[in-house]
Formats: structure tokens, sequence, C-alpha cells
């Protein structure tokens, strides 16, 4: 009984040795997991027959694929090139660099451009406001050059920026080549387009009092501008986007619309007229309003499980939902929702309020719908070096729970 006291002494005194000596580390898991969930809905290839060269139909909230057909074909894209124009203006407002007052000149490129255009004067003056209307609602090639010029000193310098921004996105099909379309080098995808089109009305949700303006003026009144997206004023919850048209793209459309919280974009690329361009594009939006619903299972600060943290003040963390999870799913489909809980390894003290700690996962008849990610409610203080000694202490004689 003596010796094997000494033995447990010995173990404890050379743990609390070990722990003296070395560094109490706060290991940090960088696991990541996929940002943005690209899942297929239970697609049925026949469901219907497109003109269209590429189509695509997403959900704008989780941007999960409901409907696609040669939806990562490069195309080129038209005048649906400007959603990357006006992306890029509304995130140098919205970081403060810029502001809607801010004025701007035409210069001498703006005004040699061609196609759909209002005829600038060299030198004329301008907001930003202003050039953000006449690229949104009546697609004016110049005024897209006036913004980039604004933002990079030159449409070249612009394209190096609107290229890294498809990369950010993850727009693998995309190669711009300038700000406007208007050249038909540049290509992209109907998928990369609903992919930027995701970006601008999520993260920038003041595009849609732009692009569903009917008309408008600039020049004090003097100049008109009218909607060349003709859906916005007839199709129920339009809130976008942009349209496009050369010789060699065809005519092609990015168009959302909300319902309730139902979310949609439409990318049709390449249709052989407008009717048709709109014809489908109603099309597919009927078709997902018609089947899919987005419900809320859980809201933001919903706990989701207490989380053990290592080598804490306290020994675990409510682990909560960064966000409201809404799931998207199709009508009638009343199969049980499973969740899965993926947490980060060795998830140690100190921990931040607000640090993830892991994801959710969700699943309706095993396949994935959704996925949310798992944030620490409070914060967890890194534990001395001696309280840790006693706690394991208290642990091991059958004190403490740990």
């Amino acid at each position: 009984m003596f010796k094997k006291m000494i033995a447990s002494c010995t173990i404890v005194v050379l743990v609390m040795v070990n722990i003296l000596v070395l560094p109490v580390f706060a290991v940090t898991d960088d696991t990541q997991y996929d940002s943005v969930l690209v899942n297929k809905i239970e697609q049925k290839t026949d469901l219907f027959k497109l003109k269209a060269k590429g189509a695509v139909l997403i959900d704008a909230t989780s941007g999960n694929v409901l409907f696609e057909e040669n939806s990562h074909e490069k195309l080129p894209i038209a005048s649906v090139t400007k959603i990357m124009t006006m992306l890029l203006t509304l995130e140098e407002i919205d970081s403060g660099k810029m502001k809607f007052t801010d004025m701007t000149s035409v210069s001498p490129y703006a005004i040699s451009i061609g196609g759909s255009q209002l005829y600038f004067k060299e030198g004329e003056q301008f907001s930003i406001k202003d050039m953000m209307k006449a690229v949104a609602i009546h697609s004016a090639n110049d005024a897209a050059v006036v913004l980039a010029e604004k933002i990079a000193g030159s449409e070249e310098a612009f394209v190096t920026l609107m290229n890294k921004k498809a990369q950010e996105l993850g727009m693998k099909d995309s190669d711009f080549k300038d700000c406007n379309g208007l050249s038909d080098e540049g290509v992209s995808s109907a998928y990369d387009v609903a992919l930027m089109s995701k970006e601008i009305l999520t993260k920038h949700p003041e595009i849609i009092d732009f692009a569903t303006k009917w008309s408008d003026t600039l020049r004090d009144g003097k100049t008109a501008l009218y909607n060349r997206n003709k859906m916005v004023r007839y199709y129920d919850g339009a809130t976008g986007l942009k349209t496009g048209f050369t010789g060699k793209a065809g005519q092609c459309l990015s168009f959302s619309a909300k319902r309730g919280n139902l979310h949609l974009i439409a990318v049709v690329l390449g249709e052989p007229d407008v009717s048709t361009r709109y014809a489908e594009t109603r099309k597919l939006l009927d078709y997902g309003f018609a089947n899919f619903e987005l419900k809320q299972v859980n809201k933001k600060n919903d706990l989701v499980k207490k989380i053990e943290v290592k080598k804490g003040v306290q020994t675990n963390v409510n682990g909560i939902y960064q966000k409201d999870v809404n799931l998207l799913l199709k009508k009638g489909d009343n199969a049980k929702v499973d969740k899965e809980i993926k947490l980060n390894s060795n998830i140690t003290a100190p921990i931040k309020k607000g640090q993830k700690l892991g994801e959710v996962i969700f699943k309706s008849n095993g396949r994935e719908v959704g996925r949310e990610t798992i944030v620490a409610a409070s914060k967890v203080e890194k534990g001395s070096a001696v309280r840790l000694f006693f706690r394991m202490v208290l642990k091991w004689v059958g004190v403490g729970k740990g």
C-alpha cells in the first residue's frame, strides 16, 4: 500500500513539473470548412429544355444550385460584366474610400466608348451615385469607364481588380478584359455570374434600389434613364439585376427576385432573342418559387452544445450558432433534419468570444442541405499552471469533476 502511494505521488509530481516548466500554449486549429455550400437539390436534367447556351438557378442565401444547364461553359457575357464593376464600386463606398456624393470627371477615353452610352462631354462632372444609376439602369458603357477610372486610375488597372475579386469569389470560369463587356474579349459562365450576383445582392443590398428603379434622370432632369431590364417592372418580387447583349454574346440576363424569405437568382447566357431571354428566366424562377422554401431551424446565438476547453479557467464554453440557420428544402418535404457537429481539434484556452469552434452540418434524407459555424458564447481565459495542477489533483482524488 505504501509503495502504491509513493508511485502515485511520483506521477503527480512529474505532471506538476511538466505544467510548471512547459508553457501552456493556446492551440489554434486552422481547420477550414467550405464557407459556401454548393449543393444540387435533386435536380432533374429533363425538367425543361432551354435555348440558352448556359443557365443556372441558385438560392441567393445558401448558394445552392436548384437547376443548371451548361452552367460552367465559358461564354462572353456582354453588359452583365457590369455587375462586377458595380460590386467593386459599392465595396469602395462601404469601405469608406469613396462616397456616393464624390464627384467624377469624364475623361477623353470615356467619351470614346461606343455601344450603349450617355454621350458625355470631356470634363463633365457627375457624382458616383449618378454614374451608378447610369450603369444599373441605362447600362451605360461610358459611365462604367468613369467609375473604373475613379477607382483604379485606368480601365486596365480596374480590370486587374475585377479579376482579383473573381478569384476571391471562386469564379473559376471568368477572365475579364474590360469594365463593361463591350469588347466581347472576356468570358465568364452562368455559374460565375450567379456567384458575383449573389455577392452584390447579399453583401451590398443597396444595389436593389439602383437595379429595380424603372426610370430616373441625370443632368438636372434633362437626360432620361429607362431600365433595360423589363422584368423588374413585371415580375413579382424583383430585386435586379443586369441585362447584356452583343452579337457575339447573344441575349444575356442575371435576374433576381425575392418572395418571403426565399431569394433566387436566375442566369441565362447566349439566348437567341429578347423574348426567349425573359421567358426562360421566368421559367427558372417560377420553378424555384413553386418547388422550394427556406425554413429557419435555428436562430443566431441558439445553444449548440457545451464544448470542453483545455487549460482554461473554465472547463467548457457554450458553443452557439454564429448566424440564423435557414435551410433550403423542397416544399412538402417533411423529412427529419439531422445535425452533425464537427468541432475543431484541441480547443484550448485562451478562447475569444465569437471564436470559431467548429460547424454544424444539416442533412435531410442523408443529403447535406446546409451548414453553420459554431462560435464561443463567451471568452475563456487561460488557467495558471498552479490552478491547472490542483484541478488535476482534485480530479484524480475524485473531488472535482474537471
